[in-house]
């Protein structure tokens, strides 16, 4: 019996926020009316200055990470309310 060789796995470097389970984006995309960008990103970045959408990304990748591997620590609040920052502020951007 032989051993069959493992592919590679391709992992993204920065993963779209457009695949993620279906409930988290419906949450996300019913939040995007309600945010607000001067109230929501100090509470979301706990700081200024930077680049927002990289702060966002690294943030959101965490808490998907989170997610995935079950830890207790994981806020779906806080998840959700990264995605509805990410996915405003790329649009904002044009992305």
């Amino acid at each position: 019996m032989s051993a069959l060789p493992a592919l590679p796995r391709q992992i993204p470097q920065r993963p779209d926020p457009q695949r993620r389970p279906r409930l988290l984006m419906c949450a996300a995309r019913h939040g995007l009316p309600d945010y607000r960008r001067d109230r929501d990103l100090p509470r979301l970045l706990r700081c200024t200055g930077g680049d927002i959408l990289a702060a966002l990304v690294a943030l959101e990748e965490e808490a998907e990470m989170q997610r995935r591997g079950g830890d207790p620590s994981w806020s779906c609040t806080r998840h959700i309310e990264l995605l509805i920052a990410l996915l405003s502020e790329r649009r904002l951007r044009g992305q």
